[in-house]
């Protein structure tokens, strides 16, 4: 917050835009645009002046009332910036596991140490095992000393917490949003369940890791336009203006192929079920973490940081990363749905006795892979075929490159045309023609140059204001449906281990018929988002 004597600035960016958001429009808001109204929110978030109200604070009556389902260590990463933010009040969070016991993390201490000093309490401990902070019982009492601690002007009733999601939408009525950090196979039974009820989403990706759910998702957010919501990779998404300004300036010809490529899973993945059977942690409710998929006994190979790379409870490298990269390529590029998915993957050998097999796996991601889309040409381009990468994997050297000795970056994205090629980071940054026609840049990058940190007030700032005005946020579910699409055939694919052609308008894959399971969950009893 800046000091008392700074002028009062209303955060009024979105509500006097025109609204570029419908469904209809398969651009979405400009994505420059969204930058502009990001940068002027954060701008706004930090100059509101004390004197305004007299007493240094927004009315209750004011705020966003936020429910935080999924306190385990991302999911507390995110909450503590999200504290911070002036319009908004943490009022319940949510999640199965009771205490601090079994998480993992990039660093023992890293994210206690986060903790210590955003809630201003040194010598804070998880409680637990007393390694690695997570469970509601942290996320409450972390929501409790914050406001305590550090916004103590204000008066805050105390943070519920609740073990069950459900329990927590039926009781929380005046509720206006949720924040949902749980892994990735609850993400849209328990969108679905918070839409129904009127209440604003947040999400992180994806949207969901079933297809037909995410559709039905997408389809029940249009049918509730009042009902705002947001997929959180979209802030994070980088500019595909230089690229489109040489591409129709005719510097590479035309486009033929995108490549992008990642370094994940920087996780384990794990080729082979788990065959031992270890004790549910004190406090944990497994029951309640399967949600909606197929009882099995607990290990925590399936939770925290793993979840992804299982089939069943995540999206793999593409869901985790590909939102971020792709999302704008989609929206710049107008791609829909694809006709061809064509994937090809690593695979693992053990013994059986004295003879080696290969394991027949379709129940978690290869730790390797290739998986190209191919696109149908639409007004303003010809057919493209995306590539995706992960593991380690990567495009061929491009000869642009090789005959100056250089190879190509563990993450990034090439765009390649039938006279030249673009080559950029892994979310369009920094791009650069190395062949075809070499072409000045056209378009200033500096308004992208926003750190985490103001990225993420910015899109907590829009999204407060669409809450209020009830204009659509600018990366919506609705905005989300063909990259939702991608990482969900994505996924069918290199669980069949075939080559699928992809019917959209009847959502079947047509030549592997068996494969159309994959597209799909069975929910266990009290699940169903029909009735959840």
């Amino acid at each position: 917050m800046k000091k008392e004597t700074e002028p009062n600035v209303e955060i009024t960016a979105i509500s006097n835009e025109k609204s570029e958001t419908d469904p209809a429009n398969n651009n979405g808001m400009h994505r420059r645009k969204f930058v502009e109204l990001t940068a002027s929110a954060a701008l706004a978030f930090t100059i509101i002046p004390r004197h305004v109200l007299g007493k240094g604070f927004i009315p209750p009556s004011d705020k966003v009332t936020l429910a935080y389902i999924g306190v385990g260590t991302q999911g507390i990463r995110e909450l503590l910036p999200l504290l911070s933010a002036p319009e908004i009040q943490v009022v319940a969070v949510c999640d199965p596991n009771k205490e601090a016991i079994g998480y993992r993390d990039w660093g023992t201490t890293y994210l206690r140490d986060e903790i210590r000093k955003a809630i201003k309490k040194p010598d804070w401990m998880p409680g637990g095992d007393n390694v690695i902070p997570g469970g509601r019982d942290n996320g409450k009492d972390i929501v409790d000393t914050y406001y305590a601690n550090v916004r103590s002007n204000e008066k805050f009733k105390g943070c519920t917490a609740y073990e069950d999601a459900r329990e927590l939408l039926d009781k929380e009525k005046d509720l206006d949003a949720v924040k949902i950090m749980t892994p990735d196979h609850l993400h849209g039974v328990l969108s679905m369940a918070a839409i129904k009820r009127g209440k604003h989403v947040l999400v992180h990706k994806p949207i969901s890791n079933r297809l037909t759910e995410g559709k039905k998702l997408i389809e029940m957010a249009r049918n509730n336009p009042k009902v705002i919501t947001h997929l959180i990779p979209w802030d994070y998404n980088g500019s595909m203006e230089q690229v489109m300004a040489w591409i129709k300036g005719g510097a590479i010809g035309k486009l033929t192929e995108v490549h992008n490529w990642t370094n994940r899973p920087v996780w384990p993945q794990y080729p082979e079920l788990p065959t031992d059977k270890p004790q549910v942690p004190q406090g944990f409710n497994w029951d309640l973490w399967l949600g909606p998929e197929a009882d099995r006994p607990y290990h925590p190979n399936y939770t925290n940081m793993v979840f992804r790379g299982w089939y069943d409870f995540g999206g793999g490298s593409m869901a985790d990363m590909g939102h971020y990269s792709l999302w704008t390529v989609f929206n710049a590029l107008q791609l829909t749905s694809p006709t061809i998915v064509e994937p090809h993957r690593s695979h693992v050998c053990d013994f059986n006795g004295a003879v080696p097999f290969r394991v027949n796996n379709d129940f978690s991601f290869p730790m390797a892979s290739t998986v190209r889309f191919k696109y149908p040409a639409n007004s303003n381009r010809g057919p493209v075929d995306l590539y995706w990468y992960d593991g380690g994997m990567r495009p061929e050297i491009p000869e642009e490159l090789a005959n100056d000795g250089k190879e190509l970056p563990a993450e990034g994205m090439m765009f390649v045309g039938e006279e030249g090629k673009i080559l950029a980071g892994f979310n369009v940054q920094d791009p650069q023609i190395i062949s075809g026609k070499k072409m000045d840049k056209l378009v200033s990058s500096s308004a992208d140059n926003q750190n985490e940190g103001q990225q993420a007030l910015a899109a907590l700032s829009l999204f407060v204001q669409a809450c209020k005005t009830g204009r659509q946020y600018p990366g919506n579910f609705s905005e989300a449906e063909y990259i939702t699409e991608a990482v969900n055939l994505y996924a069918a694919a290199l669980r069949a281990n075939r080559l699928l052609k992809y019917d959209a308008a009847n959502m079947k894959i047509t030549n592997v018929p068996e494969a159309n399971k994959y597209l799909s969950r069975e929910y266990r009893q009290g699940w169903d988002p029909a009735s959840i």
